[in-house]
């Protein structure tokens, strides 16, 4: 979608449910963003905040914007009318009817800052320092299966089952329960939740919750020296014990987003790579270009399309006028092409000096705090990929000729990314 919309063309695109939107969203984003960086869309009554200035200003703003829809948008929308210039009492009163309103991304301050400071606790220098180690070993062992032949679909022979079994690994999870894990969360295709067989593919939190039950359980009862005990032993900011169930959101909510948006950089890393010859003979001579390499892949297809805020009170953003219960979405793909902070932004740029500038991650108390946990495992997955291969190129059996390719993207407008990649390789 690169053509030059009007502000009727606009309007009559639905960007949750258009497939056209959901295969090539910029140019219909680049169009809302230059019509009004903060316009409202007809279709679900949500303003689209599409500037980087205005959505780094509400990232940041936790004082009149709270996060509890910041999973769902408008799906199903509030439970009650939002009515009144203060509807804070409102959403403290009914939020716990909203879907995920256990899960850290929906909580606000002060019940994020106590989960978020258990988080902290989790994923520390040290810890992440062990799971690094941890990730050179496993990235070789699933490469041994993934590139058996000459030919892969990386997202189910490596993405997913590399990034579940590094956060298992972070988390503690015995090495002796991780194929039971991939058992159970990972289907036939290798993603996780999605259908595929048994009815727990579609509810792996219950899964998730199950499990890191019984091991924050079994810890506080029968402490040992693991990561585990870490987590079960683990004190709120004030020095209280959290419960379990606590404990458990945060390690599964860890689990379940960090699985699912690393796949998604994983797969648009190497699908770039596969895509042009240039860029990857530039990486395979010079490796110090990774980094550099994942942050703008990060700014140019950023795994998450975007968060949600509902304002708490009537609040200016970017100069337009938003009433209290206004539901808004900070769209981190619009954002991340801002020409105002990103020079020539539908460019991918290899050495763009302020690429790392991205909101990818989001910003402010809610910036994902595994972001260093995926920034390393892109640069092991990308490392370890060219080690073992003198060339990739994409398998057009599969997807198709250049300039005719045939990709498949997720249904959905919160993630941005492949469902499958076919590479060939030599």
């Amino acid at each position: 979608m690169t053509e030059q919309l009007t502000p009727t063309d606009i309007d009559e695109v639905d960007f949750f449910t258009d497939n056209t939107v959901l295969h090539d969203p910029y140019g219909y984003l680049a169009a809302m963003r230059n019509e009004c960086p903060v316009r409202r869309e007809r279709h679900h009554d949500v303003v689209m905040i599409t500037g980087y200035e205005e959505a780094v200003a509400v990232y940041n703003d936790n004082a009149r914007f709270s996060s509890c829809t910041a999973v769902t948008g408008p799906f199903p929308g509030f439970p009650v009318p939002l009515v009144g210039d203060d509807v804070s009492g409102l959403i403290a009163e009914h939020r716990d009817k909203l879907p995920f309103n256990d899960q850290l991304p929906t909580l606000d301050p002060p019940l994020h800052t106590d989960h978020r400071a258990l988080l902290s606790r989790m994923i520390t220098p040290k810890r992440l320092k062990e799971n690094e180690e941890f990730m050179w070993r496993l990235a070789d062992r699933q490469y041994d299966e993934a590139l058996a032949g000459g030919r892969c679909e990386f997202v189910g022979e490596f993405g997913n089952p590399f990034a579940m079994l590094v956060i298992a690994d972070l988390l503690g999870v015995p090495e002796s329960d991780h194929n039971d894990f991939k058992d159970q969360l990972l289907t036939s295709t290798g993603t996780i939740g999605s259908s595929g067989g048994d009815a727990m593919h579609h509810s792996p939190l219950e899964y998730l919750y199950g499990k890191f039950t019984d091991y924050i359980t079994d810890r506080r009862e029968n402490p040992r020296d693991d990561v585990l005990t870490g987590l079960a032993s683990a004190l709120f900011p004030d020095g209280r014990t959290p419960p379990v169930i606590d404990v458990v959101c945060v390690a599964a909510n860890l689990f379940a987003a960090g699985q699912e948006t690393t796949v998604r950089l994983l797969s648009t890393a190497v699908m770039m790579i596969a895509e042009d010859p240039a860029l990857q003979a530039k990486l395979r001579a010079d490796r110090s270009l990774i980094p550099g390499f994942v942050e703008e892949a990060l700014r140019f297809e950023s795994p998450i399309r975007g968060d949600f805020r509902l304002s708490k009170v009537p609040v200016s953003v970017g100069g337009v006028e938003l009433p209290a219960g206004t539901t808004v979405m900070l769209n981190n793909a619009a954002a991340n092409r801002d020409p105002r902070r990103f020079t020539d932004p539908d460019t991918f740029d290899l050495q763009r000096p302020n690429a790392r500038q991205h909101i990818a991650f989001g910003r402010g108390a809610h910036s994902c705090p595994g972001a260093p946990l995926a920034r390393a495992e892109a640069k092991v997955s990308i490392n370890r990929l060219l080690d073992r291969t003198s060339d990739i190129w994409i398998d057009e059996d599969k997807h198709g000729p250049v300039g005719a390719r045939r990709y498949k993207y997720l249904p959905t407008f919160i993630l941005r990314g492949l469902t499958r990649l076919h590479i060939e390789f030599s």
